[in-house]
């Protein structure tokens, strides 16, 4: 299945997702029969990956949005698992620390933007600006509301300087959020994960809903697409991201560079030394 074009969200459509499935599976029935699909998959991004980073011409952004315990940190277990560390950067942006509240709202992002021939996941990210502090109020409309413009002018610049975009909404239902919270306090392994505001900013689902269908709705672009992954089941979150990845790079035409040496120079000084050293 195409999941790059059953998932994106068409610039300029409405978006309401109540009419969207969480627990969509595509056409697996189990984690286990798409397993092959999603391993062959991963292997063939760690192949891409190394083109891209030898080639040094692209760059790929991967944006991670989703309420608490869609699986943002899932993604980058499962999925960004397959990218060389060397040429891949994660960064989690929480709350504005007191100097980033002094500059402008993308400031504290475009520092972590990835440069070329690496790859960088944003776990949250300029999008919070429309998002939390939009449902908390943390600014007046007047100001949020001009940051989707803002953004689009800002994915645009960094597309024109040879950096590809992917954002991922990863959606899941509210009782599916309920489960996971569940497993959360039931495993002492997942304590950790537990926040005093998981329960608070549940009582906001429907206005965090509003928030991110105005996200997606104006903010997917031809040049920076949202796709909507059911996140119900872990495992075809995880299909679905590696499956847009792989296409993504696949269409970037990614080669390796042409060599900074002269390689019949070294073939001679390599069975030059062989044959001194002894090796057949």
């Amino acid at each position: 299945m195409d999941y790059r074009s059953k998932l994106i969200v068409k610039p300029g459509s409405h978006v309401k997702l109540a009419d969207i499935d969480p627990g969509f599976r595509g056409h697996h029935e189990s984690h286990k029969l798409a397993e092959p699909e999603m391993e062959a998959a991963l292997a063939d991004i760690t192949s891409l990956q190394e083109l891209l980073y030898a080639e040094k011409k692209h760059a790929l952004l991967i944006v991670l949005q989703g309420i608490d315990a869609a699986g943002k940190d899932g993604v980058c277990w499962h999925v960004i698992r397959a990218m060389n560390p060397q040429g891949t950067s994660v960064t989690g942006f929480k709350q504005p620390t007191a100097e980033e509240r002094t500059h402008d709202f993308l400031w504290r992002v475009h520092k972590h933007v990835p440069g070329l021939g690496q790859v960088g996941v944003f776990n949250r990210s300029h999008y919070e600006d429309v998002l939390v502090v939009r449902v908390h109020d943390l600014a007046p409309k007047h100001v949020w509301e001009k940051r989707y413009d803002a953004i689009n002018r800002f994915e645009s610049e960094l597309t024109e300087s040879g950096v590809t975009i992917i954002k991922f909404f990863l959606y899941i239902s509210k009782e599916e959020q309920l489960g996971r919270f569940k497993q959360r306090l039931d495993d002492p392994a997942r304590h950790w994960k537990i926040s005093e505001s998981d329960y608070s900013e549940r009582e906001l689902w429907d206005d965090y809903t509003k928030a991110y269908e105005a996200m997606l709705q104006r903010c997917s672009t031809a040049h920076a697409p949202w796709y909507v992954l059911p996140s119900n089941h872990k495992w075809f979150r995880n299909l679905a991201a590696s499956q847009i990845i792989l296409e993504t790079l696949t269409d970037m035409k990614l080669k390796a560079p042409a060599p900074t040496v002269n390689i019949d120079e070294i073939r001679e000084k390599y069975h030059k030394a062989a044959s001194e050293e002894g090796v057949t």
